[in-house]
């Protein structure tokens, strides 16, 4: 019985030791709006900080919830990184994200979710010190509206969009992109100079967010709530020209519901992404998925 009793202490301290922690803590707070991030923290390692993933949950930036991606969190954890999975303000909660809805909501909506990415970031770098955090190793990501967060957080001007007091530096840049089913407003943005390595999956008959350039939700022209974005394809074109890493997954044939497959069935994709990418390595590929649903004709590769 004290051999057992033994062995069950051992394995249970054990276990403590090498448990991935999660804080939540609240990273923006006014009279009016308090927003919360979970952090999922790896074991401690000796004098080596951590690099760190920040993530923005999907929903049309009116619903969803940063704890839909636990196992994401955990997964990353257990492998040596931190993830910090936001909450941000949904404000179109009760609003028409769709065609009938209006442009200038539609951009606001971005916007305000970009600014608290930001806030999470400054927050982040702030107490990088008490969570053993890489400043110089930050990522960013996200599913659907969480990776038009993700795209326009990398690439607007910052001092120009941001909702908040200034915190972030100007020289700050995020390491690299994880993007599921995202979509950028102007790819003149991402400029040789701004370009992060990235790592995006779609599927290219995506009536939501347009796998090309093309309108969000598939609006007409003349339709009120008509965006024109431009999604993973037309970004991983955009890289290649630029000479820069560039990862694409594409899924035949599919739409929407693979915004959250990185960050679901392709998690090791991430991690071989993240781990290439702080060794310096070059990154230009496009894997391709068939799937069971009929593809467009204008994409030769899936035929």
């Amino acid at each position: 019985m004290k051999k057992i009793i033994i062995f069950l202490f051992t394995t249970l301290t054990f276990h403590n030791i090498h448990a991935q922690e999660i804080k939540t803590l609240t990273y923006f707070q006014n009279d009016t709006l308090r927003l919360d991030l979970d952090l999922y923290l790896p074991p401690k390692k000796t004098n080596e900080k951590t690099p760190l993933i920040l993530f923005a949950f999907g929903g049309g930036f009116s619903g969803g919830e940063r704890t839909s991606e636990k196992d994401f969190g955990l997964f990353m954890a257990k492998n040596g990184y931190a993830v910090a999975s936001i909450s941000y303000s949904l404000y179109m909660k009760g609003k028409d994200f769709g065609c009938k809805g209006t442009l200038t909501e539609k951009i606001k909506a971005i916007q305000i979710g970009v600014s608290d990415m930001w806030q999470a970031t400054s927050f982040l770098i702030e107490n990088a010190a008490q969570y053993n955090l890489d400043t110089s190793k930050f990522f960013i990501s996200g599913i659907s509206a969480g990776a038009e967060i993700g795209f326009h957080a990398s690439f607007w001007d910052y001092k120009l969009m941001n909702l908040y007091p200034n915190n972030l530096s100007p020289d700050f840049k995020y390491a690299g992109f994880i993007g599921g089913s995202g979509a950028i407003m102007d790819i003149n943005l991402i400029t040789k100079e701004k370009a992060i390595p990235m790592l995006l999956a779609h599927g290219n008959n995506d009536e939501t967010v347009p796998y090309n350039a093309g309108s969000h939700r598939s609006c007409l022209p003349n339709a009120s709530g008509w965006l024109i974005l431009f999604g993973s394809y037309a970004v991983y074109n955009h890289m290649k020209d630029l000479h820069k890493n560039i990862e694409l997954i594409t899924f035949c044939g599919g739409g929407h519901e693979f915004s959250g497959y990185l960050f679901h069935e392709g998690q090791q994709y991430v991690l071989d992404f993240v781990n290439n990418v702080l060794k310096g390595k070059k990154i230009e590929s496009h894997l391709i998925i068939p799937s069971q649903k009929k593809s467009p004709g204008n994409y030769l590769f899936c035929e």
